[in-house]
Parts: structure tokens; sequence; C-alpha cells
């Protein structure tokens, strides 16, 4: 599934580009209705490896598309100086939907989870199709069909003025060429790979660790998934709006970063079952690092490469959360064992946070270009 994000994303995104936000965030949000519809009706055998498959393809759109496309769609409403509180509002509204679900399933049945899950997507979808105004598509207006000026006294010297056009340019180019145009955004993807190593490792490797070493069970993971996107949902919809305009993107994702770190690292020495509950809020702070990374990004590029911008940015953390198990998960086991080569239990969880630690240095790096420096880079705000 991580996968085929990585690799559908950066398209989804530059076809955002060119028709609109709504028309295709409208795909995995119905995308989203079909394997809770299919579990709602019937929970058999069949039915449940139809769920399956049917989860496993649209969550390769579904998963990621409705993280980036809402942020590429904040970065087109709002000006730069406010974009920040702009996607740290969105990702704490994703967050309290989260911390909601979670609360919500303790109380129902098997049958009413999909019930209600299956209610909410359809009311997403109607909702949306309704009352969500679209962005005008972000079509290169100096350029007609055929690719040419439309203006007569625009020179087709000036580089400073040009953009690529996304509709004649493919979508591999487009990628190559956004990736040349900013040092900023090269960093910005190395620090995007580095978070998702983390966050990959924090999610299946850490929960087998407290599994294994703490002897949790879906209770013990439920109140600790509730107090960290409680915390996150603080942070990103009171924190970010708050501290972005003060200390800057660049400050907030290396404080994120440092409070990742310190997380994996106590948790590594943890001697108590207590004690992940307690750094469990330190996620509150960490969860800043990506709509900090994002509003970073969508000030390097133009409106007519957002969608392409973000796709990119969500499918390298995706194919990084991918091969995260690949890593920690078999180093879990080696240091939980009686093989391990010297006793440090938790040696793993030290290795999870090692990448948040690396990452630190390019979000260092990033205050040492001028954040303005991209040649696709245009001040207009859309709507």
């Amino acid at each position: 599934m991580g996968l085929g994000s990585m690799l559908l994303m950066p398209l989804i995104g530059n076809l955002s580009d060119v028709y609109g936000r709504k028309a295709l965030l409208t795909i995995p949000v119905t995308l989203l209705i079909f394997p809770s519809v299919i579990m709602a009706y019937r929970r058999t055998t069949n039915y449940f490896y139809a769920y399956y498959v049917i989860r496993t393809l649209t969550g390769m759109i579904s998963d990621i598309g409705i993280q980036c496309l809402p942020i590429a769609y904040a970065a087109d409403c709002m000006s730069e100086d406010k974009r920040a509180s702009a996607i740290g509002i969105v990702t704490g509204v994703g967050s309290a939907a989260f911390v909601c679900s979670t609360f919500a399933v303790r109380f129902l049945s098997t049958a009413q989870i999909f019930l209600v899950s299956s209610i909410s997507s359809s009311a997403a979808a109607l909702y949306m199709t309704i009352f969500l105004k679209d962005t005008t598509p972000h079509v290169n207006k100096k350029y007609n069909a055929l690719n040419q000026p439309i203006l007569a006294n625009e020179s087709e010297s000036d580089s400073s003025e040009k953009t690529l056009s996304p509709i004649n340019t493919p979508p591999f180019y487009q990628i190559i060429s956004l990736l040349k145009s900013s040092t900023t955004i090269l960093l910005a993807t190395f620090i995007s790979f580095l978070y998702g190593l983390g966050e990959g490792g924090a999610q299946t490797p850490f929960l087998y660790f407290l599994r294994a070493r703490f002897q949790y069970n879906k209770d013990n993971f439920a109140v600790l998934m509730l107090i960290c996107y409680g915390g996150a949902t603080f942070s990103q919809l009171i924190l970010m709006p708050k501290l972005a305009p003060i200390i800057g993107e660049e400050t907030i994702l290396s404080l994120a970063l440092i409070a990742g770190f310190s997380n994996m690292l106590i948790d590594s020495i943890a001697w108590a079952t207590w004690v992940p509950y307690l750094v469990a809020l330190f996620p509150m702070f960490l969860y800043l690092a990506k709509p900090a990374l994002q509003s970073i990004v969508s000030k390097q590029v133009g409106p007519n490469e957002q969608g392409i911008a973000q796709g990119c940015i969500s499918g390298i953390t995706s194919f990084a959360n991918i091969l995260s198990p690949f890593i920690f998960s078999p180093l879990t086991d080696l240091f939980l064992s009686e093989r391990a080569p010297f006793n440090y239990p938790g040696f793993s969880m030290f290795c999870i946070g090692l990448p948040w630690l690396i990452a630190i240095i390019p979000t260092m790096m990033i205050s040492w270009f001028d954040t303005y420096n991209s040649s696709h880079k245009i001040r207009d705000v859309l709507c």
C-alpha cells in the first residue's frame, strides 16, 4: 500500500495542479466508502478477503491523498505568513478525528464500527461535493494549449517569469525539475525520508517492543494512541498557529525532531510499564514536524506546483514507512532475545530515534539558504 502511495501521490498531486483540488480530492474520499460498506454488509471469510483486497487498492490513493491534497488546498487559499498556521490546523483536525474514532470504537460493536465508518465517509463525500469551493486549476495562464505565451509583450527570455506548464510536461520531468529548482526542496526531501524512517519505526517495531517487554495488550495500545494523538491535536491546533509566526517553521521542525529522538531514547531505557505512557506526551511536539516541513515546501513552489510538491513529500515519507520495519523489526527481535550482542533491550528504540536526530542537520542547513530562492516562486493568493 505504501509503495503504491509513493508512486501515485506525485501523479495525483500533479493532476490536482491541472484540474483543481476538489476534483482530485473527490477520488480518495469516495474510495474510502467501499471497504467499510463491504464489512458493514457482511463479515464472512469471503467478504473479509474482498475487503482486504479493496482496502489495499483504495488505500494507495486514499490514505496519503487525504493527507497531502488538503495541504495543497490550504496553500492555495492562504498567504505565506498564514500558511503554517493553516496547515497546522488542517493536520490538527485530522489528529482530532483519529482521537474521536479511537475513543468511539471502545463503545461500538464490530458491526457498528463499519456502519459508522460508512456513514462518515459518505457524509464527507457529500459535504465536499456541496460545500467545498474548488480552487482555480493551476495551469500557467501565460500559456495557451500550444504552450505559447498568450501576451505578445511577454518575452521568452525572461526565465524568472517562466514556470512549467503542467499540461504539456510529463510528471517525472516535473518532479526532477522541482527537486532541482531549490536547495531547500532537496533538503526537505531528505528530511522527509529520515522522518518517515523514524515514524515507521515508531509504529510496528515500537508496538512489538512494548508487547514483548511490557506485555501490552490492545487496551494499553488504545490508551497510548489516545495520549499521543490527543497531544498531537493540541499542538497542531493550538501551538502551531501560535509558534509559527514567532519562531518560524525551521525552528519548530528542529524542536519537533529533538522531541522525537528524546521520546525514543527514554523508551529505550524504560524500566516500568508506566514509563511509555509518560513519554507519550513527547509526540505532542513531534507531530509538529510534518506540518512544519509541508509549510516550508509550500513556500518554495508556485501555485501550479503545490500538488506535486506535497505529493512528492508524502510519497517519500510513505516509502520510508515501508522500509523502516524491514530495518527495525529484526533489530528489535535480536536485542530482545538471548542472541543480543550486548545487554541493551531497547537498543532498537534508540536506533529508531537516530533518523530524527540526523534530520536536524539538514533542517539547520535550510536556514542557511535563502528560503525564497526557488525559480518557481509565485506569491499569488488564489482564493
